[in-house]
């Protein structure tokens, strides 16, 4: 499939007339082929009008319609074949094995939605039988479902080309829930997102779906973002980025006359806690594999481990060396943009400059044009209570270690912090009372929290949660991994006395769909 440099909008391509956008590829330093046009606010206008037009006929879709439609999308991508991963690899700097690896998580995403939206268990139906005796007054027949919002707006994120991208796990689980989607592509992977787009408007049209069911458009300024979230037609939003992008994202969104959700993971600096006992057992270990988890892929991982908290002594001093040492041999790595990577060292330059941090260790130097040296920091629990920029994240491999007097100024530090996305317990079984005290706290800090692991690897599965209160997410209610994620783009309808004929077929009393609902209170497997 040769790439055209086109815009998707609706079944046609597009090419776009504003400034392009090209990608880079960040091992070489060369500009690829081809460039992107920029959309304009007529092709916001004409994607957010087909995407209202299939929005009616797209959700009244049956389950095995729509789970067909996601199966048909992933079957696609892999039959991108090598085109798709060379060109992801190219624009993106990240091994071959690693795209792989993505792009099976990518279609694996997909596939596990359509086994969502078969089960029929989000639709969360529930009947509460008229009640026309009850004294004082009778009950009315009341039914619950759950419906799509509508059109969804997803941005692709510069750090997964695959996975949270153009098919990515937005774009599934909005499709999943029977909403239409428009997609800003990032401007990182354009050809990565051009093949990806194919392949779900070539399902789309397998599918004979209505063509707004999906378009994707370029755009190297805000034109297309804040357009699209600006959109009446558009009621929700997926963003994976910056706190800055996401942030001025929420602001457009409230602004409208009729606000809607923006569900945006944005900045988390996912602290690792050194439990004493463990520490103490096997420090070194420990260092070594913190060393691994941080500089996988650069670093550049929204659940990279950018802080560390310890009680002083020996046994932290022994983790230091090891990870000192390890880090050391650390080489340098190719970071996804020029951009971020100045993002990068800006945020290293800023930490080295901080009164009372100490560089522990850093990497090998770097050999190519877009590769960034790893760095180790330390400093005490006083000195970062007092500076708040030392909880800003440096996006990259790079983490600061907290040495606190005592586990009780652990606590202190853990409650302080912003919203997370995570929180790793490294910890043996004569920490389990020490942990219990930290538990509540981290509770109210982060989405997932980890035992004697390390946060960089996010299983995509039903009880996963990729979210976190703000500023890690938007809403820390919702995650953007998992089955969970389809609850996003959607919300409740009652319908009361309806006649049998009117009803949707999952609440009717003789519906074929033979879901499990909640039935009187009782669940019911219909």
């Amino acid at each position: 499939m040769s790439l055209t440099g086109e815009m998707l909008i609706g079944a046609t391509r597009l090419r776009g007339t504003e400034r392009p956008v090209r990608a880079t590829n960040p091992a070489t330093g060369e500009t690829m082929e081809p460039p992107y046009g920029g959309g304009t606010a007529a092709e916001v206008e004409r994607a957010c009008a087909l995407a209202w037009a299939a929005s009616d006929t797209y959700r009244a879709t049956s389950l095995e319609q729509r789970a067909a439609f996601l199966e048909a999308i992933a079957q696609e991508l892999m039959e991108l074949g090598d085109e798709l991963v060379e060109r992801a690899v190219a624009e993106s700097g990240l091994p071959r094995g690693r795209i792989e690896g993505e792009r099976a998580r990518t279609a694996g995403q997909l596939r596990l939605f359509a086994q969502v939206v078969r089960d029929g268990l989000w639709l969360e139906a529930r009947i509460d039988p008229a009640m026309p005796d009850r004294k004082p007054l009778p009950r009315p027949d009341l039914r619950q479902r759950q419906i799509p919002l509508g059109p969804v707006a997803v941005f692709g994120a510069s750090n997964f080309p695959l996975a949270f991208s153009v098919a990515g796990g937005d774009t599934a689980s909005a499709l999943a829930a029977g909403c239409p989607v428009v997609v800003k592509a990032h401007s990182a992977h354009p050809g990565t997102s051009e093949l990806a787009g194919r392949a779900v408007q070539a399902a789309v049209r397998k599918c004979g779906l209505p063509e707004g069911v999906f378009s994707m458009l370029f755009g190297a300024g805000n034109v297309i973002g804040q357009g699209l979230v600006s959109d009446p037609r558009i009621k929700a939003v997926g963003f994976t980025g910056s706190r800055a992008g996401g942030t001025a994202l929420m602001k457009t969104a409230a602004a409208r006359p009729e606000p809607i959700p923006v569900y945006a993971e944005m900045s988390s600096i996912n602290p690792v806690f050194l439990m004493p006992a463990a520490l103490k057992a096997r420090a070194e270990a420990i260092g070594k594999a913190f060393v691994g988890s941080l500089t996988l892929g650069a670093g550049q991982f929204c659940t990279n481990p950018g802080l560390v908290l310890a009680v002083e002594g020996p046994d932290l001093d022994r983790f230091v060396a090891a990870a000192a040492e390890a880090l050391g041999a650390a080489p340098a790595a190719t970071m996804l943009t020029p951009g971020i990577l100045k993002a990068y060292q800006e945020g290293v330059a800023r930490l080295s400059g901080a009164p009372k941090v100490q560089k522990v260790a850093e990497g090998l130097l770097h050999n190519g044009p877009t590769q960034g040296q790893a760095a180790l920091f330390m400093t005490d629990a006083a000195s970062f209570a007092a500076d708040p920029s030392l909880e800003e994240e440096v996006f990259g491999a790079a983490s600061l270690i907290i040495r606190c007097p005592d586990l009780g100024a652990m606590r202190e530090v853990a409650e302080k912090l912003e919203g997370q996305l995570t929180a790793t317990l490294q910890m043996d079984s004569h920490d389990l009372e020490e942990a219990r005290k930290l538990l509540p706290v981290l509770e109210r800090r982060v989405g997932r929290i980890l035992v004697n692991g390390y946060p960089t690897g996010v299983e995509v599965s039903h009880a996963m949660v990729h979210g976190g209160p703000y500023p890690s997410t938007a809403d820390g209610r919702s995650t953007s991994v998992g089955t969970l994620a389809i609850r996003r783009f959607l919300r409740p309808v009652c319908y009361q006395d309806f006649p049998a004929g009117l009803l949707p077929e999952e609440l009717r009393d003789d519906s074929p769909l033979h879901l499990l609902r909640l039935e009187d209170g009782k669940p019911v497997q219909h």
